[in-house]
């Protein structure tokens, strides 16, 4: 299997900077009028990567929404990444994992493995064990071709009590995490090319990044930045944080679609505006 940050770079070039999530919660079940049960998650999710399919390059499964619904919402999340990869789309994990020594490495073999029913293109880690707690996974996403995005600068109003804080290097743990990410990619094969590291940098972190003295060019993965749409982010934002290498962004937005449905060609409208105002900051 070729990297994924070849892969991601291709599908950027081709269907533009937006990833759409897969975040079927009560409220947005409900807001498409289907009941908050199994039958309701898998036609809420199914339908979204029917929609997607061919408008936009990833999509981003949020795992807790699925996992609610115990090993029957398992199955579901299963059949959702098996349809994703039929139509063609990556998929972005969302599981936020992060612990130590083998349980590490037990996460990384459920979603990482090229043979399990939970595999995804990328996941999302959290670091905050410290960075070397990441390995098993990310060794294990660079055999099997795979991508890591690492929690960097998040947008929960809690987040800055450890992300701003002064890390042993005298820079802010967010940045140290970053430079790490960034050392991995530089170990990696395919120098030039997107990095199979990513980080996940929200879109409505503001000035953060540049408080904290944070040069995103420096760094040769992408970014995964949610928060576009009903969060309130929008892409000036993402230029304002990330200036000449918001190329390498995805603005990720979940409601921003979802919102639009639940037919087919409305979530497919929505789509294409998202992708469109995002093309507008590399035109202007």
């Amino acid at each position: 299997m070729r990297r994924y940050g070849l892969r991601l770079a291709q599908a950027m070039e081709q269907l533009g900077n937006v990833c759409v999530g897969i975040d079927p919660h009560s409220s947005q079940l409900a807001a498409w009028g289907l009941d908050d049960n199994l039958q309701g998650l898998r036609t809420f999710s199914l339908t979204l990567v029917e929609a997607m399919a061919g408008q936009v390059p990833v999509v981003k499964p949020q795992s807790a929404f699925f996992e609610r619904f115990g090993s029957r919402g398992i199955q579901v999340l299963e059949e959702v990444l098996a349809a994703c990869r039929e139509a063609g789309l990556l998929t972005i994990l969302d599981v936020k994992r992060g612990d130590i020594g083998s349980t590490m490495a037990g996460y990384a073999q459920a979603y990482l493995s090229a043979d399990s029913p939970l595999a995804a293109d990328a996941i999302t880690l959290s670091p905050y064990l410290g960075y070397g707690s990441l390995a098993p996974a990310l060794e294990l996403a660079q055999a099997n071709g795979k991508g890591i995005y690492v929690l960097a600068l998040t947008s929960n109003p809690e987040g800055f009590q450890v992300q701003h804080a002064q890390s042993i290097n005298g820079k802010s743990v967010a940045a140290d995490i970053i430079s790490q990410a960034e050392q991995t990619n530089k170990a990696g094969s395919d120098q030039g090319h997107i990095g199979d590291v990513g980080l996940v940098v929200g879109a409505t972190t503001g000035n953060a990044a540049k408080d904290l003295g944070i040069d995103f060019s420096v760094f040769s993965g992408s970014v995964l930045s949610p928060g576009i749409g009903a969060q309130g982010a929008t892409p000036a934002d993402i230029q304002n944080i990330f200036g000449k290498s918001s190329f390498r962004v995805l603005a990720s937005t979940s409601r921003g679609i979802s919102s639009a449905g639940p037919k087919v060609s409305s979530l497919q409208a929505a789509a294409r505006q998202i992708t469109e105002q995002m093309s507008d900051i590399f035109r202007n």
